[in-house]
């Protein structure tokens, strides 16, 4: 009776506006992203998200499955899908096959989890079609979502990501006392914010161009960032990270930068010059060896005289072998 008379009093005159506020203070707000999912939870809750994005436009996303044989059926079918920003989504599947498909059962997954029943599955013919709509509005509904037909043991997956940020793929090589600029851009898109890191470690650290004026970052489009680093010492070498961010997520890409010292390209040429010096001092030996050889004939006839001695010594002593014979055989 407490209670009756109670909730007569609110609805008089003057309090049915503090009714509603009441209300609407206890009804949690799903499209704020609270701990409720709409994108996996029931019928009416996802069509209250259709409503609040209803301006978005419809993305449809098609895959196609057939039964062959000579594929490995466990592999899915892959297909990427590109998202900066809340999109509608429509995922079809479809299965086309020569057998009966009214035993096959079709399930979806969301990064390997298994998502409600919230999608509709028709079959026209031989073909069997899944559709799975729902609201991506933050990062969470981001990820691979998959279709997978039980009967024929085959799936596709759907990869949803936000785009993806270029920079230079090779080291970029420069030398101590000049400036660099690393460049990131996102090709077809428009991040909301560019923001750079440098690595220190295993852990990354903002730049901060406000209290250190040896970086600058600038762009000349929205689709792009530049980092202009000055004054480089051999301590600037290293990992440089650039971060796109948008509505529904974050991309990265990192730089190699390399700081060399002016000595390090002169190492070649003085491994050169050192083996020229070398080589040439060995020609100017053997020159100087060759010309004193040439300015002193006198050694060579001393040479030549010698051997002349040497050589009649040894014919005299052969020659008077027979003779002493000679004179022993007379005395005998």
């Amino acid at each position: 009776m407490c209670s009756f008379s109670a909730l007569r009093a609110l609805v008089a005159p003057g309090y049915p506006l503090l009714l509603l506020c009441l209300l609407a203070a206890t009804r949690p707000d799903l499209a704020e992203g609270d701990s409720a999912d709409p994108s996996f939870t029931s019928l009416p809750v996802r069509e209250e998200m259709m409503a609040k994005y209803s301006n978005l436009s419809l993305e449809i996303h098609n895959i196609s499955l057939t039964e062959d044989a000579r594929l490995n059926k466990k592999s899915p079918v892959q297909k990427n899908i590109t998202l900066e920003k809340p999109s509608d989504l429509e995922l079809i599947c479809q299965l086309t096959a020569s057998r009966d498909l009214n035993s096959v059962n079709v399930t979806w997954t969301k990064d390997d989890k298994l998502l409600e029943n919230v999608f509709n599955t028709t079959k026209m013919g031989n073909t069997l079609y899944s559709q799975y709509r729902f609201i991506v509005f933050n990062s969470k509904q981001m990820g691979n979502y998959s279709c997978f037909f039980n009967g024929e043991e085959r799936r596709g997956t759907f990869n949803i990501r936000v785009p993806r940020v270029h920079g230079k793929n090779k080291p970029l090589i420069t030398y101590v006392g000049d400036s660099t600029v690393l460049k990131c851009e996102c090709q077809d898109c428009l991040p909301l914010n560019w923001t750079w890191y440098t690595s220190n470690g295993s852990s990354q650290v903002p730049i901060d161009v406000h209290k250190n004026d040896k970086y600058v970052i600038n762009g000349s489009y929205a689709n792009e960032t530049r980092l202009r680093v000055k004054h480089l010492l051999e301590e600037d070498g290293g990992s440089y990270w650039c971060h796109a961010t948008f509505q529904l997520g974050e991309s990265e890409e990192h730089i190699d930068l390399v700081v060399l010292s002016f000595i390090v390209p002169l190492k070649p040429f003085l491994v050169i010059l050192a083996e020229v010096i070398l080589l040439v001092a060995i020609i100017l030996l053997c020159e100087v060896y060759t010309q004193k050889k040439k300015n002193d004939p006198d050694d060579g006839k001393e040479f030549e005289q010698i051997e002349q001695l040497k050589s009649d010594d040894s014919n005299g002593i052969e020659n008077n072998v027979p003779r002493l014979r000679k004179n022993e055989s007379v005395e005998q």
